[in-house]
């Protein structure tokens, strides 16, 4: 099976919920696309800041799970910190690409930058997972 494939196969329900599309998933490199939709919106017709930092939390737990150690049970976030640089409009799509920063046995640190289609940046997540043996 691909990473890509076990990522796909996770069925990770709150994923699915915000309409998280994973499109790429390599050891490196973990890649998922979302549309801005309304309920995902401030008033203003915007992403909401929290609809951003799940979908950085999906991608980089994912990137994670491929990535754990062969007696692992899984992992959970231990720590999340979100710059907010721009903006995603309703009808957009948000483009959220994981990378790591550090894989250990007991921790992964990864970056996630969320951009939209045409490549402006709307945050950088960094956030630690802890993997649970």
């Amino acid at each position: 099976m691909t990473p890509l494939e076990k990522v796909n196969s996770m069925q990770m329900p709150f994923a699915q919920l915000k309409g998280v599309i994973f499109t790429e998933a390599e050891r490196d490199r973990v890649v998922a696309r979302m549309l801005v939709r309304p309920d995902l919106c401030t008033l203003g017709h915007m992403l909401h800041g929290g609809a951003i930092m799940a979908l950085a939390d999906s991608v980089g737990a994912a990137a994670t799970l491929i990535n754990l150690p062969g007696d692992a049970k899984g992992t959970t976030t231990i720590e999340s910190k979100t710059n907010f640089i721009g903006g995603a409009r309703e009808g957009m799509t948000v483009i959220a690409t994981a990378t790591p920063v550090h894989r250990g046995r007991r921790t992964q640190v990864w970056q996630t930058r969320l951009e939209t289609e045409e490549g402006k940046l709307v945050a950088v997540v960094t956030q630690t997972q802890m993997v649970l043996v």
